[in-house]
């Protein structure tokens, strides 16, 4: 049956690692631990004294600093390995784990998983060769020498960098040797730990050469496994369920993922939150159990990458009360009318309720009085409400309960029109075109705020022809856009054909349109 020595490197909350360690023996199994020498002193004599009465615990025969990044972290975890083969002679599989790894399996599950299966658990992708780096350097990592902590000594690490870059300071990789490269949370065998240590003692040139590459905790291993063990007794994975960000962070875990890390495939899982203390009560209960059951649907990493993406994507989790439908609906019809002059368009709206008594809003999303029903808040402000165009527009819908809904926009609101033309529902836009006399256009320059009641008359007459472009630049805009369901109709132009576009607009018979076509004083100033 197989008896597990786990290799533990910690470097903080002693608490956490001495129930770690008495859960994990508590069933039989071993440990071999070491504490970062960067740490605490009282913390480590705090450790050292809870578990000196208990048999199964060593610690590593000499502690080290480590940092991220450097050649100590696997020197830790060998000398923690190098201990454990002395004190525990019975120990089949070397498990490595930190302080973040939790069981999501009980120890009567680990080990007949470990019994029917007699392979080395370590994942190991070619280096070059695979995409398991995603971003960053990759045979930087191995043709440079990195002699500093880049993480504590930024400028020196990249600046001995460019150095070697420049004057062209690269090495080979040792000859015999084929790099690989995964997760350092592997488990071996007691041949293959033993194989790998009589290998260092053997050949110091390949222990030269992972010394100064970078992040070697994630090649050493692997690429030393690969090298000793045949390829049949290897299984490249790792039994730590574990998970990184788009940016090369770990996921951490909180207190409702329970259920979804017992799911998984995996034996441990990492890394849990510090703060998730109902998740640690829980799992910590776990490896000691018996006859639990555990039903493996193993979705969490295509889990975490399907909610990440609508993350990126701006898509919501859980969403608010307006937000639960993204389209307006399929059967439904949004017709725009689009006019500069607002009061013209304004007169027409009031024409076509009267005629087809179809429900219209107003410039909704440039007037903030604009009358509109109470919508639970949404329609509280025009930033609200253009932010949330489409729920809003929906929930118009459904509070006149129609199918069929018009509305004015300015015709600088294109964004606005994109929006609403790229929705599963059927979008149709009436543009006005208005004759805009410079009597209109003053009157607008004052309204913006662009002229004032003492503005010389030479300054107006040069600033009319730029708000003039302005107007016809917008209605290029629109033309440019190519929008579907597009219709024009123009104060210049004869009532009749006018009338032929409000009826394909409308869709209402062409003697109904000529009614709101004729209507009097409907483009007067």
């Amino acid at each position: 049956m197989a008896k597990i020595a786990y290799i533990l490197l910690c470097h903080k909350d002693p608490d956490a690692i001495i129930q770690q360690a008495q859960r994990l023996t508590a069933v039989g199994d071993y440990m071999s631990i070491h504490f970062d020498a960067r740490a605490r002193s009282e913390d480590y004599r705090q450790i050292r004294a809870a578990l000196a009465d208990n048999p199964n615990v060593t610690f590593a025969h000499t502690r080290i600093k480590c940092g991220w990044g450097e050649w100590s972290l696997v020197q830790a975890t060998l000398n923690a390995i190098q201990s454990a083969i002395d004190a525990f002679p019975r120990a089949t599989h070397f498990y490595m784990l930190s302080g973040d790894c939790m069981a999501i399996k009980t120890a009567e599950y680990v080990h007949g998983f470990l019994d029917e299966n007699d392979v080395d658990f370590v994942e190991s992708a070619d280096f070059f060769e695979s995409d398991w780096i995603k971003t960053g350097w990759k045979e930087e990592r191995l043709v440079y020498r990195h002699l500093v902590n880049e993480r504590k000594y930024k400028r020196l690490f990249y600046t001995l960098y460019e150095i070697q870059k420049r004057l062209g300071l690269t090495r080979d990789v040792p000859a015999d040797i084929q790099v690989m490269i995964g997760s350092q949370w592997c488990c071996l065998r007691r041949r293959t730990v033993e194989a790998i240590l009589k290998f260092i003692a053997k050949r110091p040139d390949v222990v030269r050469f992972f010394r100064t590459t970078w992040i070697p905790d994630e090649t050493f291993f692997q690429t030393l496994v690969r090298h000793l063990i045949p390829a049949d007794e290897i299984n490249s994975r790792t039994l730590t369920f574990l998970m990184f960000s788009d940016y090369g962070m770990p996921v951490t875990f909180y207190n409702d993922h329970y259920d979804l890390l017992l799911s998984q495939d995996f034996l441990f899982a990492r890394k849990i939150s510090p703060e998730a203390t109902e998740l640690k009560r829980r799992l910590g209960h776990v490896y000691a159990a018996t006859d639990m059951t555990f039903r493996t649907s193993n979705e969490g990493r295509s889990l975490h990458n399907f909610l990440t993406g609508r993350g990126r994507i701006g898509r919501r989790f859980a969403m608010r009360f307006w937000e639960t439908e993204s389209t307006l609906g399929r059967e439904r019809e949004l017709m725009i009318v689009v006019c500069k002059k607002w009061h013209v368009a304004k007169r027409l709206l009031q024409r076509i309720r009267q005629v087809t008594n179809l429900p219209t809003i107003e410039y909704v999303f440039n007037e903030e009085d604009t009358p509109i029903p109470d919508l639970g808040g949404i329609q509280s402000s025009l930033w609200k409400r253009t932010r949330h165009r489409r729920a809003l527009m929906r929930m118009l819908f459904d509070y006149y309960e129609t199918d069929r809904l018009i509305v004015c926009m300015d015709p600088e609101n294109l964004d606005l029109m994109h929006d609403f033309y790229t929705d599963r529902s059927r979008t149709k836009m009436l543009e006005v075109e208005c004759t805009f006399t410079d009597r209109y256009l003053t009157g607008h320059a004052m309204r913006v705020g662009l002229a004032g009641e003492q503005t010389k008359q030479a300054t107006l007459q040069r600033l009319l022809p730029t708000i003039r472009n302005d107007m016809t630049y917008q209605s290029d805009q629109m033309r440019d856009a190519n929008f579907p369901n597009h219709y024009r109709m123009q104060e210049s132009a004869e009532p009749e054909e006018n009338a032929e576009k409000l009826a394909a607009f409308l869709d209402i018979p062409t003697e109904r349109a000529m009614e709101i076509a004729r209507s009097d004083h409907l483009f007067a100033d």
